[in-house]
C-alpha cells in the first residue's frame, strides 16, 4: 500500500478549504474529495447511487490526527474512498446536532462511541455501519480501513437490501429513544446487577478500559461503577474504575 504523502499541504486543496472550522480546513488538502455536511454531497450520493461516508471529530483530538495521518493522506486510500463512498467531513464542535444524532446511532450499533466517528449512510442519510478510528490496515484486532471501505462497496452494489434494512432498524431504533416514555421504569437491584454484568464481561483486566483499543474514558460507567460498589461492596467495580 502506498505510505502517506509527507507533505499534505503539496495536494491539490478540496472543498473543505472554503471552510472557517479550524478542523475541516486541517483536511483541506487530503486527496480525499471531502465535502462539508451540505445538499451538494447528498445530491452527488442520491445522483452517483454511493453510500456516504461521514467522518466526525474535532481539532484537539489524538486519534482524529492519527488517523488523517494513516489513512486520508494516503494516496491509495483516499483513490478507493474517492471511488467507492462520497466522503462528509464535520467538526462536531461546529455541528454538535449532527454529532448527536450519529454517536446515538453508533452507540446503539456497537454499545460505545468516540471520535474520530467513522459512519457509513444510505444517501438518505440512514446509518448502516459505524466504527470509530479504523486502521490504515489490520491492527487491535480490527480491520483495515481498505477492507472496511472495500467490503461496504460490496455490500452495496451485491447485497444492498442487508444495508438498507440496517439502516432502518437503526433509524427505527433511534426514533424510539427519542419518544417520550409514557411512563417510568423501576430501577430494581435486578436491573443494576445486570448493567454491571455487561460492564464487567467487556472490561479489559489486563489493560484497563471497556473493549478493544482504541479506548475512550467513560465517565458515565465509572460514576455507575462507584456508586455500584458504594451499594454492594463488591470491590471488582471499584477496581474497574
Amino acid at each position: 500500500m502506498a505510505p502517506a504523502k509527507q507533505n499534505p499541504e503539496q495536494n491539490k486543496p478540496n472543498r473543505l478549504v472554503k471552510e472557517k472550522s479550524p478542523y475541516l480546513l486541517q483536511h483541506a488538502h487530503n486527496p480525499v474529495d471531502w465535502y462539508p455536511w451540505g445538499e451538494e454531497a447528498f445530491e452527488k450520493a442520491r445522483r452517483e447511487d454511493k453510500p456516504i461516508f461521514l467522518s466526525i471529530g474535532y481539532s484537539t483530538c489524538y486519534w482524529c490526527h492519527v488517523m488523517e495521518r494513516e489513512v486520508f493522506e494516503n494516496d491509495e486510500l483516499a483513490a478507493l474512498m474517492n471511488t467507492c463512498v462520497v466522503s462528509i467531513k464535520v467538526d462536531r464542535e461546529e455541528r454538535p446536532e449532527i454529532d448527536r444524532i450519529y454517536m446515538s446511532a453508533l452507540t446503539a450499533m456497537t454499545g460505545s462511541g468516540g471520535w474520530p466517528m467513522s459512519m457509513f449512510l444510505t444517501p438518505d442519510l440512514k446509518p448502516f455501519f459505524g466504527a470509530t478510528y479504523i486502521p490504515p490496515t489490520p491492527r487491535y484486532g480490527r480491520a483495515g480501513f481498505g477492507e472496511v471501505i472495500t467490503r461496504i462497496h460490496e455490500v452495496w452494489t451485491s447485497d444492498r437490501n442487508r444495508a438498507l434494512t440496517a439502516g432502518e432498524n437503526i433509524t427505527e431504533y433511534l426514533r424510539e429513544l427519542t419518544t417520550p416514555d409514557p411512563g417510568s421504569v423501576d430501577l430494581t437491584n435486578e436491573v443494576l446487577h445486570r448493567a454491571y454484568a455487561e460492564f464487567s464481561q467487556s472490561y479489559d483486566s489486563v489493560h484497563g478500559g471497556f473493549g478493544r483499543a482504541p479506548k475512550f474514558p467513560r465517565p458515565v460507567v465509572f460514576s455507575f461503577l462507584l456508586r455500584y460498589f458504594k451499594r454492594t461492596g463488591i470491590p471488582e467495580a471499584l477496581d474497574m474504575t
